[in-house]
């Protein structure tokens, strides 16, 4: 009955998850939803004989790291890259040339350009088998483990709904606004670079290793072309409203034209409309519909003849450069931003623009009064893209140049070698730098402090009472009661917070101490690590960089912070911090049996679960991979281990164990 009621949830499951990502037309609860989920997942920890990776409760994403990276795949079609035009006249030329060739009556296809990622899928038998990145064309990533978090792709197909038994489909993979705003918010809370618009985001976020990430960012995808030799028509339209029905996302903003003058009427509507859209487009690609004219138009060298993409041009607009300013992050990062004269620009006022790093300061030749051009173009803030030399006078005011000490504190300026940024060199005395780690450290998803913000900690810097982070836990109502804004009521509640705060868990206190490029995901992997934030400072930078989801960068950040912080530890038990992971959240240490091993889980287990099976490797020295490689010493393999994997394993002569083999090999 369990395992029949396994079957029935994933169906239900799969549908309700099409209704509210793709159809946008939910009939159920978030809670309903949630209660079945939840269901399901204790059913599939009883029977782990039914595991299937395109299970509903797969959406999450495994926190295994594919840190030799991702197999290369041959694309069975290779995916061409279409020819570009930011002109209207290169439309009609294209229009024209297709109406010579055919010599017959078409239509074109109209859709809008997603900007994204592009991406291929593979279905058999209605379920998803692999996804590939375009790559080089010929050769893309497998990054199946990463796009089965994607809730709007579908991981099993309607049931009775047509499909072929084997297919591909390709489309885009994409940030929407919303997700690319929360995740841009995140890492500016964490002192890292942000990403420079939705594109660079979601190809970013496709390519982590850990699929578990990918699950946290909201990614999107829309598909637009069907491939195989079971699919059936003539027409792209119609094979696009039949992929729909089979449960894919498609694109509402289609339109089949059977003259220039529909396509450039599309062409002029969408420059304008695409602005209120959730997700960003950078154009319109124009297809033939018929599927036997295409095959008639054929093939460039390295583009279809019988499609084109009209890229839109990015709003710009000019205004003068008043002068320049600059933000000193809590990392000590200094960041250029230009005061402008107010202009309306997709929308919004716009007063301020990035100007980046010195580098780019220094690429414009920039002079206070300057003409400069302005767009958005995707990104986040509004950024100087031009200037309009001609324009210039002798009223022109100074040369810009990139300041070389620091807006705060007078510090001298420093720039590492390999990197853009320019730092404040005072990360003792900043105040920026000090108040923007109070900050980052009040934040929920840290220690969650409530009933103070950065108007508060600028009060309580300004009036001498804190100074670092570890000031906060000497406040009392007496110190608050006097402050302006602050009753009594207030006062006891900051309090009360500070105090709750004591039992925030080591993997939090660990990410609120602002160790640079240590953000939510790292911090946690160091804790179960290390278990403490003794041994994660005596940690060396090859051990640190041998762990999950740390590389050089972290690694040397975390080696160099503990040497400029060489109390912290005390200064952590000082207030009553926790900086432990407790015995209760230990698993017994197995010694160093699996000491430089590389071993791959892959499978379903009986004895223990794959997150068992990955602390029990930890626990006795060994390192855990998501793909197999030359590097890997022998793979874990329980039923149903992946074909792929076992192809792959035989292939660079790696050992597979059984499950028994392993618990006897390590006893």
């Amino acid at each position: 009955m369990e395992v029949q009621r396994i079957s029935e949830l994933r169906s239900l499951l799969h549908e309700y998850n099409n209704l509210y990502y793709v159809q946008n037309a939910p009939v159920v609860s978030d809670q309903e939803f949630d209660a079945l989920m939840h269901e399901l997942q204790a059913l599939e920890q009883r029977h782990p004989e039914c595991f299937d990776p395109n299970s509903p409760t797969q959406r999450v994403g495994s926190d295994l790291s594919q840190k030799d990276g991702f197999v290369q795949v041959k694309h069975k079609y290779a995916m061409l890259s279409l020819d570009n035009t930011y002109s209207e006249a290169d439309v009609t030329e294209f229009y024209n040339r297709v109406s010579r060739e055919l010599g017959e009556p078409f239509r074109i296809c109209c859709e809008l350009k997603f900007d994204g990622l592009s991406i291929s899928l593979t279905y058999k038998h209605g379920e998803l088998v692999r996804a590939v990145t375009r790559g080089d064309g010929v050769m893309g990533d497998d990054v199946t483990d990463n796009v089965r978090t994607i809730r709007s792709i579908p991981l099993r197909l309607r049931p009775n709904s047509g499909f072929p038994d084997e297919f591909e489909i390709r489309g885009e993979v994409l940030m929407p606004w919303n997700s690319f705003n929360a995740l841009n918010a995140k890492k500016q809370e964490e002192g890292e670079p942000l990403f420079a618009n939705p594109r660079n985001a979601a190809s970013g976020t496709l390519k982590q290793q850990n699929p578990q990430i990918v699950a946290e960012r909201g990614l999107d995808a829309y598909l637009y072309y069907l491939l195989g030799a079971d699919v059936e028509g003539n027409s792209h339209i119609n094979n696009l409203l039949a992929a729909q029905k089979w449960g894919f996302k498609i694109s509402g903003h289609i339109k089949v034209c059977d003259t220039l003058q529909q396509v450039l009427d599309f062409l002029d509507y969408w420059d304008q409309a695409r602005k209120s859209l959730p997700v960003a487009t950078d154009g319109v690609v124009l297809k033939v519909d018929s599927l036997s004219q295409q095959e008639e138009l054929g093939f460039k060298s390295k583009s279809p003849k019988w499609a084109i993409a009209y890229k839109f041009h990015a709003e710009r607009v000019a205004t003068r450069l008043n002068s320049v300013s600059y933000q000193v992050g809590r990392t000590g990062i200094v960041t250029p931003v230009a005061n402008l004269e107010p202009v309306q620009l997709a929308g919004t006022v716009v007063k301020r623009a990035t100007l980046n790093n010195a580098d780019f300061i220094n690429a414009f030749d920039l002079y206070i009064g300057d003409m400069v051009y302005v767009e958005k173009g995707g990104e986040i803030i509004p950024k100087i893209c031009g200037v309009d030399y001609d324009s210039r006078s002798f009223l022109i005011g100074d040369k810009v140049r990139f300041i070389s000490t620091c807006p705060e504190c007078g510090a001298k300026l420093v720039r590492y070698d390999g990197e853009s940024a320019t730092y404040c060199s005072n990360t003792e005395n900043c105040p920026s730098q000090l108040k923007g780690r109070i900050e980052h450290f009040i934040q929920r998803k840290a220690m969650d402090i409530e009933g103070i913000g950065s108007e508060t900690i600028d009060l309580l810097f300004s009036k001498g009472l804190v100074r670092t982070y570890f000031d906060l836990y000497k406040l009392n109502m007496q110190d608050l009661c006097y402050l302006e804004g602050f009753a009594d009521k207030s006062a006891r509640m900051l309090v009360h917070s500070i105090e709750e705060s004591r039992k925030v868990p080591f993997e939090r206190v660990l990410f609120a101490m602002g160790i640079r490029f240590v953000g939510q995901t790292t911090a946690k992997t160091l804790a179960r690590k290390f278990r403490s934030i003794h041994n994660l400072s005596c940690a060396g930078f090859e051990e640190l960089k041998a762990t999950q989801d740390v590389g050089e960068r972290i690694a040397q950040s975390i080696v160099d912070f503990f040497k400029a912080n060489p109390d912290i530890e005390n200064r952590l038990k000082s207030v009553g911090l926790q900086t432990e992971l407790p015995e209760s959240d230990n698993m017994e240490a197995g010694g160093d049996k699996l000491k430089d091993m590389t071993i791959v889980i892959s499978g379903v287990f009986s004895h223990h679960s794959r997150d068992e099976y990955k602390a029990i490797i930890e626990s006795h020295g060994g390192k855990n991979s998501g793909s197999i490689s030359s590097k890997t010493t022998f793979v874990l393999a329980g039923e149903n281990m992946g074909p792929a994997k076992r192809e792959k394993a035989a292939q660079l002569g790696v050992p597979v164990r059984s499950e028994d083999e392993f618990l006897e090999m390590i006893k």
